[in-house]
Order: structure tokens, then C-alpha cells, then sequence
């Protein structure tokens, strides 16, 4: 048996939508005859004026084929993209519907055929925009590159000009080079002469240096020598001193040794004579 369906998407998950699915919903229960002045009253305060306003948005979406500025094209691509949800939200509801009534099929295939009868307009309008944006593209493209081409040629005097003075300064360098190079080839030989003097006066005062340095070496050795000669000479006077020293005491206590054994001598012969005295 056959159980029919709700006519109407439960209401009930919309309540705490935003006021942008209130207005939304109530521009696609129009086109499917679902009464409006019932279905404001379960809008929330804050979306009773959006809907108003919205339900206007199907009959204006078809101006959005028309040629807009080229500072419209944000506008209108966002335009085909609320149309696309619309229409996808659309064919939700549709097919929904479908399956409340008797012939399911037949209604789903109309519900399908209508949504891709919007979606390939919607497509078309899309290709159309996107060929527009193409072309403006194209020609801001081609203004710049006339722009830049204008600046180039407007340029081209003073580039010229700042070209020839590089390339005369430049020409002016190479001179001044070449000019330089000329002179110190010319200059060569006298260089190389002051270069020979000053390597034989180098050479000259290394020179004496070296006798200088051997004649100081010299001179020192030989302060040394010096200096050791007369060191000897005063260890050897200050010996030779000691030694006379010696023998002269020497020669003193020989001498008073003798001093002392003749009168030793003689005062033994005194003696003697003494006793020889009164022995007779």
C-alpha cells in the first residue's frame, strides 16, 4: 500500500536557521504555491523583512544575463552562484514533494529536467561572463601594453640620449685607458731604470749593513777577548803578589829563625865561658 508523504519539508530544522535560510525558503515556497502570508508567520522577527524583500529575487535573477561594467563581474559571478544554490535547493524541495503524489516518477523527471533547464541557463550565463571577463581582460591587457608602448616612445629622446652619453662616457674611458696604457709603456724604460738604481742603492746599503753588523760582531768579539786578557792579566798580577807576599814572609820568618838560633849560640857560649870561669 502506498504511504503518502508530508506536502511540505518539516519546518521544524529552519527555526534556528539565520534569516538568510528564512529568506531563501520563502523565495522557493513561492514558485511551489505555498502560501506566503502563512508561512511569514512562522518567520522569526528579524527575517520578516528579509523575506519581503527576498521573494522579488527570482524575477530579478534574470537580469543577471545583461551586460554589466567590468567592475560588476564580482557581482554577477556571485549572482550565478546564489542562482546555482537556489536552484539546487529548489530541486531538493521538489523532489521531496515528488513522493506525495501518485505518478513519483514522472514527477522527479520534471523536477530534473527543470533543474537542468535552469542549471544550463545558469551555465550559459556563466560561459558568457567568463567570455566577458576574457575580454576585458584582454583589452586592459592591450591598454597597458599601448600605455607601455606610449611611455617607450615618449621615453625613446631622453632614453637615446642617456644611451649616447653611456656611450661616450664609455668611449671617453677607453681613451683615458688606452692613454694610460700608452704612457706607461712610454715610461718603461726610465721605470725600469729608477726600478735598477733603487735595487743597486737596496742593495748598497744591505750591503754595508752586513759590514757594519760583521764589523760590530768584530768589534765585540774582540772587547771580549780584551776584557779576558785583562782579566787574566789582574788574576795573575793579584797571584804573582800573593806569591811574593809569601816568600818575603817566608824569607822574614827564615830570618828571624836565625836571628833567634845565633843568639840562642850565643848565649850558650856565654855560658860555657861562665862555667869554665868558675871552674878555674
Amino acid at each position: 500500500m502506498f504511504r503518502c508523504l508530508p506536502t511540505t519539508l518539516p519546518t521544524s530544522r529552519f527555526l534556528l536557521a539565520s534569516p538568510a535560510a528564512w529568506v531563501t525558503a520563502a523565495a522557493f515556497a513561492l514558485p511551489l504555491g505555498l502560501p506566503s502570508a502563512a508561512f511569514s508567520q512562522d518567520l522569526p522577527a528579524s527575517a520578516a523583512k528579509a523575506v519581503t524583500l527576498g521573494a522579488a529575487a527570482p524575477q530579478g535573477a534574470s537580469d543577471t544575463a545583461s551586460p554589466a561594467a567590468p567592475n560588476d563581474f564580482d557581482v554577477r559571478q556571485k549572482a550565478l552562484d546564489r542562482r546555482t544554490e537556489q536552484n539546487d535547493y529548489e530541486y531538493g524541495v521538489a523532489v521531496h514533494n515528488c513522493y506525495s503524489t501518485f505518478f513519483v516518477n514522472h514527477c522527479l523527471g520534471n523536477a530534473r529536467d527543470k533543474m537542468r533547464d535552469v542549471r544550463e541557463q545558469i551555465r550559459k550565463e556563466q560561459l558568457a561572463l567568463n567570455d566577458e571577463q576574457r575580454v576585458v581582460r584582454a583589452q586592459q591587457r592591450d591598454d597597458q601594453a599601448a600605455i607601455k608602448r606610449a611611455q617607450d616612445e615618449a621615453n625613446a629622446p631622453q632614453r637615446a640620449a642617456n644611451e649616447a652619453q653611456s656611450q661616450q662616457q664609455f668611449e671617453d674611458k677607453q681613451r683615458q685607458h688606452e692613454l694610460d696604457q700608452a704612457k706607461r709603456n712610454a715610461e718603461g724604460p726610465q721605470r725600469a731604470a729608477n726600478e735598477a738604481t733603487y735595487n743597486q742603492k737596496q742593495a748598497d746599503y744591505q750591503r754595508k749593513l752586513d759590514e757594519a753588523h760583521a764589523q760590530a760582531a768584530q768589534k765585540a768579539q774582540e772587547r771580549a777577548e780584551n776584557a779576558q786578557r785583562y782579566q787574566q792579566k789582574q788574576t795573575d798580577a793579584a797571584q804573582h803578589k800573593a806569591d811574593v807576599e809569601t816568600r818575603q814572609k817566608q824569607a822574614a820568618d827564615k830570618q828571624k829563625q836565625q836571628q833567634e838560633q845565633q843568639l840562642q849560640e850565643q848565649q850558650q857560649q856565654e855560658q860555657l865561658k861562665q862555667q869554665q870561669q868558675q871552674s878555674e
